[in-house]
């Protein structure tokens, strides 16, 4: 089964995600963090993450090459987050096709997922090409998983809504 908690900044979607994936698996799930570009605030953040995660995830690190990483996953994973990875896409000079290539080819594996996305959306409309770039890539990354995850939940106030 594929599952998507999508949700903007801070809405809570990596902690419902966690409690989620670890209340379906019978085994200990892997844990696929995407983020890349260090600064003090990211270590920060990833640090609050890794303190929550404690010792019930097995953590890959991996910013780039998702297809790749997952095709080994033996046990259910989830990814945080995927938005993080499109930044990493894009830093990385990849086209929109071979970003959403890589993402249909990763939906394409029988290994159960829970994806983490930042709604980035339901702004204003950025004020220049690459932050623009990146919400419509989003948005359709975004769309893409939704069509194709067999649950959809929608995270705001550290609350979840389901949606598919």
């Amino acid at each position: 089964m594929k599952t998507l908690f999508i949700g903007g900044i801070k809405s809570g979607k990596s902690r419902l995600a966690e409690a989620y994936i670890l209340g379906q698996s019978k085994e200990m799930p892997y844990y696929l963090a995407t983020t890349e570009f260090i600064d003090d605030e990211m270590r920060q953040r990833i640090a609050v993450h890794q303190q929550r995660r404690q010792d019930r995830f097995i953590t890959i690190e991996e910013p780039i090459q998702l297809l790749n990483t997952l095709k080994d996953c033996p046990a259910p994973v989830l990814i945080d987050c995927v938005s993080m990875w499109l930044n990493n896409m894009l830093y990385h000079q990849q086209t929109e096709e071979t970003v959403l290539q890589e993402l249909t080819a990763v939906m394409q594996l029988s290994s159960d997922m829970v994806f983490v996305q930042n709604e980035v959306g339901l702004g204003v409309i950025a004020d220049n090409p690459l932050a623009r770039r990146y919400v419509d890539l989003s948005g359709k990354a975004a769309q893409l998983l939704g069509a194709q995850c067999e649950q959809v939940f929608f995270c705001c106030a550290g609350l979840k809504m389901r949606l598919k």
